[in-house]
């Protein structure tokens, strides 16, 4: 039997409140950093395995696919 690869992009999350994408990714794998920003917020380069940033709108959306790094 064959393991399923861990996910590593939500794009079904687009447009879904920020707050509630972060419990589905953080439900889905609880060893992930589940951060939400507000798009355009100044962020680092550098990427971490373990860490999903959700970006939103000035209205709580999502507003891009949530990704590993």
């Amino acid at each position: 039997m064959s393991e399923t690869p861990a996910k590593k992009s939500w794009p079904e999350l687009v447009g879904t409140k920020g707050e509630s994408a972060k419990e589905t990714i953080h439900k889905e794998n609880s060893d992930l950093n589940v951060l939400v920003l507000k798009d355009g917020s100044a962020t680092t380069r550098d990427f971490r395995p373990n860490r999903v940033r959700v970006f939103v709108d000035e209205n709580g959306l999502v507003v891009r696919a949530p990704t590993i790094g």
